[in-house]
């Protein structure tokens, strides 16, 4: 499985690149045959002084694509939102798939 996380309009620093990978990783427990991953985390707002932060989610298994989005007021908490949701699709999937 590939990772790609990109950070727009800020430098994201090491603890925050650990918390996606970290939970990235556990995404195989729910689809084993994910083959890339790509997050984007934003900061929305530039011209207020509340800066609204983004995060994207867009997974690529075999013939499906699957993607969430959430905003927040940290990057954690928008990245934990869109994570649930993603395992949600990932969960509605697997047993629709088996049924």
């Amino acid at each position: 499985m590939n990772i790609n996380i990109q950070t727009v309009h800020f430098a994201a620093d090491r603890n925050l690149i650990d918390h996606v990978e970290n939970k990235i990783r556990k995404l195989e427990t729910f689809n084993g045959r994910i083959i890339e991953v790509k997050v984007f985390l934003k900061l929305d707002n530039l011209a207020q002084a509340v800066k609204d932060k983004i995060a994207e989610i867009r997974v690529h298994v075999p013939k499906q694509h699957f993607f969430v989005k959430s905003t927040s007021k940290s990057f954690e908490g928008s990245f934990d939102d869109a994570m649930d949701s993603l395992i949600i699709l990932l969960k509605k999937n697997k047993e629709r798939k088996a049924a």
